[in-house]
């Protein structure tokens, strides 16, 4: 395998708080998706930075009686100390507010300045006549002007997706002192984004740098209709960079941002002795951004546009990926359920949330819930009962003796582990970890029965049996390590003390192709503990806050606030009895295969398993919201007792459940983890 270069990037967190555990979703990802790759040989830099501009940054610097420069100082290393408290491990660590990205900013800028993408116009914005300032987007809450959702902020809208300018918004009002907005004209800079239009839509819809949902989200959304000019400037008083050519103006946030990858790289690269053009500016290397789906629209049409016209490298792949919620909800303070990584690490191990988190983790956009008797059960299942044990119970044995000289023979297990390892390192490398963890942990099931029928522990009480005892601790031991290398990107910490227990690094992913043997065992020390309940209480209690201050958690969950525009587009239907309900057989199933129907327009053809040897074939008319290979493994609803009914392309023979008008916009209903194919839906 030739070494690949790669160029990593998390999202910029803002310097305006703390990180919490919806935050972690993403830095988790992308830091397994690293270490992985590092460990397949590859060369890999992860960069990040702090996103330290705009008007929020004002405002609670001026609340905190320092200056914005003191303000995200005191920030940035909160979230360095946080990062590192969960084993994020970047190679730089940056600031939008560094000379670096004024200087990158200044670049740009004069590229599609070159390009005649910059026009200016007087623009009616929202003020705020008691706090004396014009109005950033997030400032501003309304209804949307799209689809009538409450609550939504002046840029996007988190029910619909749309995006608009805040002035666009019904009922605005501001949310730093909740007086109504006043308008008033201001100049501002806006890049023509529609003179971009041809090469963003063959960008976006190549199929390679996006999932394939993205892509149909951005073509059936924005890529359908000219592109709307971005405005990306805003005037004083505003924290940022002010723009050389347009004195009393400043780059919007939203352009600055991204541009901030690029001069954290600078940053690394001084410090290393690298040239910023082979990473920025060399189709060798790769770069790839992991984000939230809430910031799509910014990174997958005006920073590609940016990057194209600026002659530096496009993105190879922008990983995007869902929401976190905490027990079935949004995330909140009163019930304490809003945890910040600091009040998470007083009370439970950083470790156990990363393998949880990757546990969930798929290669789509498809939101996560932290269930916290789920957590309980999987962390004591999985990593203490299966995976820990299986050292607890034979490392012991062979601290005296050290590994048998040979490695014995175990029935073709570790040979079997270690071809699984191509289909792991494909699951990591999709970003599918939740796929990456169930193959680790069929490795587990085959070993612990190995190690329990063989029961060193009864053997080691006869003197005679001492090479045999041996022999099947270092069975038990090389198919835990082998494990352990499997789940390294996940759980570097768990790692590092195996790697101390066995003597041995872990430095490639062959690591888990050869054995060790003849070697010496430290003493075994405890690895893993169980979770205890009264951890979890502990933390929640110590994150509750009274209920009000939930209005202003900025969480990475999602704001459910759902309008009226679906149910009045489709009505209920008329009342049904219990007795009618009760004849609809709604059953899991799971999708063992899945392909396109040629022929057809709309129709995926799924065979859907419900368990042993019980298979059905489906019709669905999802062709325009779903890739089949994206749907094999998945768990789906479907009416299992439907009578079949004969097509010209086969025989359907059931219903899957989803929801939505039609076309791209059709959503699966999805599963909780812990459903089996062939249970009943009640």
């Amino acid at each position: 395998m030739n070494p690949r270069r790669i160029l990593v990037t998390a999202a910029l967190p803002y310097a305006n708080g703390p990180i919490h555990i919806g935050h972690l979703v993403e830095y988790v990802q992308t830091d397994i998706w690293v270490r992985f790759q590092r460990l397949r040989g590859h060369r890999v830099v992860f960069v990040c930075a702090d996103d330290t501009h705009g008007t929020a940054i004002m405002i609670s610097a001026n609340k905190a009686g320092v200056s914005e420069e003191q303000w995200i100082a005191r920030i940035s290393e909160q979230h360095q100390r946080d990062f590192a408290t969960f084993g994020v491990d970047f190679d730089n660590y940056g600031s939008t507010n560094s000379p670096e990205n004024r200087e990158l900013c200044a670049e740009i800028w004069s590229s599609l300045r070159r390009e005649n993408l910059i026009v200016e116009k007087d623009v009616e914005q929202l003020y705020d006549p008691v706090k004396g300032t014009f109005l950033a987007d997030r400032f501003v809450k309304g209804t949307c002007p799209k689809c009538g959702a409450a609550d939504q902020y002046g840029d996007n809208c988190d029910k619909c997706g749309s995006t608009y300018s805040p002035r666009d918004l019904i009922n605005p009002v501001s949310t730093l002192s909740g007086a109504q907005p006043e308008v008033r004209v201001a100049t501002h800079l806006f890049v023509e984004l529609e003179q971009l239009h041809e090469f963003l839509e063959q960008w976006t819809q190549s199929g390679n740098h996006l999932q394939s949902e993205t892509a149909n989200y951005l073509k059936g959304h924005f890529l359908g209709d000219p592109l709307r000019d971005w405005d990306v400037s805003r005037p004083a008083p505003y924290f940022g960079f002010e723009i050389p050519d347009s004195p009393g103006n400043y780059w919007y946030v939203w352009f600055d941002a991204p541009i901030g990858y690029i001069a954290s790289t600078a940053q690394w690269c001084a410090a290393h002795g690298e040239r910023l053009e082979d990473w920025w500016k060399n189709p060798e290397t790769e770069i790839h951004h992991f984000i939230g789906k809430d910031i799509t629209y910014f990174h997958t049409l005006f920073w590609p546009g940016m990057l194209h016209k600026a002659g530096f490298q496009l993105p190879a792949k922008v990983h995007i990926h869902g929401f976190l919620t905490v027990n079935g909800e949004k995330m909140s303070k009163s019930k304490g359920t809003f945890i910040t990584a600091e009040t998470y690490a007083k009370h439970l191990d950083p470790q156990v949330l990363r393998y949880y988190f990757a546990s969930k983790l798929g290669p789509r956009l498809d939101d996560l819930d932290l269930s916290f008797d789920e957590f309980a059960k999987k962390i004591d299942a999985d990593l203490v009962g299966k995976v820990v044990n299986l050292a607890s119970r034979t490392a012991k044995f062979l601290a005296p003796t050290g590994l048998s000289p040979e490695y014995p023979d175990d029935g073709g297990l570790f040979e079997y582990g270690a071809k699984q390892g191509a289909e792991i390192a494909e699951a990591y490398e999709n970003c599918d970890y939740n796929r990456a963890v169930r193959l680790i942990l069929e490795l587990a099931d085959r070993a612990n029965p190995f190690v329990e029928q063989a029961a060193p522990w009864k053997l080691a009480k006869d003197p005679e049996q001492a090479d045999r005892v041996r022999d099947i601790c270092t069975i038990g031991i090389n198919l835990y390590r082998q494990i352990i290398i499997y789940l390294s990107p996940i759980l570097p910490e768990l790692a590092g003390k195996t790697e101390r227990l066995l003597g041995t690094p872990i430095t490639h992913w062959n690591d888990a192709s050869a054995p060790l043997t003849g070697s010496s065992v430290a003493k075994f020390e405890h690895l893993m503990k169980r979770i205890d309940t009264k951890d979890i209480d502990a933390m929640i209690e110590d994150s509750k806050t009274p209920a009000a201050e939930d209005a202003s958690a900025e969480a990475t969950a999602p704001t459910w606030n759902d309008g009226p525009e679906a149910l009045a587009a489709e009505p209920l239907t008329e009342t049904c009895t219990i007795e009618d309900f009760a004849k609809v057989d709604l059953r899991v199933a799971r999708v063992v295969a899945a392909e396109s129907v040629p022929e057809a327009n709309k129709l995926l053809k799924l065979t859907l398993s419900l368990g042993g040897d019980e298979r059905r074939q489906v019709f669905a008319g999802i062709k325009a919201a779903y890739q089949p290979e994206d749907l094999v493994g998945r768990l789906v609803v479907m009416v299992a007792n439907l009578a079949p009914r004969k097509m010209r392309f086969g025989l359907s023979e059931g219903m899957v459940t989803a929801a939505g008008p039609g076309g791209a916009e059709v959503f699966l209903l999805g599963v909780d983890s812990g459903a089996q194919p062939g249970q009943r839906v009640h």
